[in-house]
């Protein structure tokens, strides 16, 4: 087996199961128990190892970690706008859009 079909399979599978926590949030409006260090540390991590891929070409990892940079900002960004939305409704406002 080719060594690289390891890596492209273990990135599928990380990636489906990453984006499908920030499709779950995203549909329930709800983001309660998210960290927002779970986006912040996934987000840095992911930026240095898409260099380090790069300066090391491989292929593989680099293509997982630029989808998992856009897989963190799309997670902060929806966990804000659930608390947002929550904060809103606490306080009896309509939720912004």
């Amino acid at each position: 087996m080719d060594a690289d079909w390891i890596g492209w399979a273990s990135s599928a599978l990380l990636l489906l199961t990453l984006g499908q926590q920030v499709r779950k949030q995203w549909m329930s409006g709800e983001s309660s128990g998210v960290s927002k260090w779970l986006f912040i540390g996934q987000l840095l991590a992911s930026v240095g190892f898409s260099v380090y891929s790069f300066l090391l070409e491989t292929w593989a990892f680099l293509a997982t970690n630029a989808l998992l940079v856009i897989n963190a900002l799309l997670g902060a960004w929806v966990t804000l706008r659930n608390r947002r939305r929550a904060g809103a409704a606490k306080k009896g406002h309509p939720a912004p859009g």
